[in-house]
């Protein structure tokens, strides 16, 4: 049995469907059993629970010999945030997954995770990451850079459907994309081959793309051009503290926007490539081509 924390998410739900695919017996914990009744079958059980509260996860990581962390609370509201899911949500995890008698613990981070990063997530997520390596589990690490089909959502789709779209901050700065379904390629990979135990991947896109870049192939491949606008970063960092009494999710999505416009956010993904050459990275005029033009 292999449980996914996560399993109702972009992420999670790819894990789950590439799983059952393998015949492998999955277990979903959600807070939200309704937004999993789609991945519901045979080989699927679904398990009310929340990371952030220890007494719901003794029953979901009963009997798991593989348990899989895709949550984020990087979106989340109130105190569902980086500090109480990505850290602390981990934390509980890790510790019902060892109570359980799980064999192995797979945990999706995130490219660039430090204990000094300027976004919160990415503390949060390099915590976990050392609650992991301690606790005495078989563990595997998965750094993903920024999802793809995520800031297709906020970028490309707005162009698509009305014709114009707004980035944040100049959009000139490179950051590096990546599929969700190439990461959950990973994790699948993860739970059935053990020489992946006790590594640290760093998974990445073909390229790195600026934000006007990526909304910029929008329009080539649906051949559709629009109109792309900006929030200038003086704006954002005034909107940012503004914002912070009255909807900290905004602010800290905010924020964030004016990290990735102005810190390293690129990545070489060529070692990867080479180490892994089943799982050739997705390129975003596929990913735009699969889910908005096909």
């Amino acid at each position: 049995m292999i449980l996914i924390a996560g399993g109702t998410g972009r992420l999670g739900t790819q894990v789950v469907r590439l799983l059952r695919a393998r015949g492998l017996e999955a277990r979903i914990l959600t807070r939200e059993p309704a937004r999993a009744r789609h991945l519901q079958g045979d080989l699927v059980e679904i398990v009310p629970g929340d990371v952030r509260d220890p007494h719901t996860l003794e029953r979901a990581a009963a009997g798991a010999h593989t348990v899989i962390s895709a949550i984020q609370g990087f979106s989340g509201t109130g105190d569902c945030n980086p500090e109480t899911v990505d850290r602390q949500g981990n934390v509980n995890l890790i510790q019902a997954a060892r109570a359980g008698g799980a064999e192995h613990f797979v945990l999706v981070s995130v490219q660039g995770a430090a204990p000094d990063h300027p976004m919160e997530l990415h503390r949060m997520k390099y915590l976990a990451e050392q609650e992991l390596r301690a606790s005495g589990l078989a563990w595997t690490i998965i750094r993903p850079t920024a999802y793809m089909e995520t800031w297709a959502a906020l970028i490309g789709e707005p162009l698509i459907k009305t014709g114009k779209t707004r980035i944040f901050g100049q959009g000139n700065n490179p950051i590096n994309f990546v599929s969700v379904y190439d990461v959950a390629r990973f994790v699948e990979l993860a739970v059935v081959d053990s020489t992946m135990r006790g590594e640290l991947v760093e998974v990445g896109g073909p390229e790195d793309l600026s934000m006007k870049q990526f909304a910029q192939t929008f329009e080539v491949v649906a051949g559709l051009p629009g109109k792309i606008s900006g929030v200038p970063l003086p704006m954002m960092r005034l909107m940012a503290v503004l914002m912070r009494p009255v909807n900290p999710t905004l602010a800290r999505q905010i924020q964030a926007s004016v990290v990735m416009d102005t810190q390293d956010f690129s990545f070489n993904s060529s070692e990867t490539i080479r180490r892994y050459p089943a799982i050739p990275p997705t390129s975003l005029e596929e990913v735009v081509g699969r889910d908005y033009v096909g």
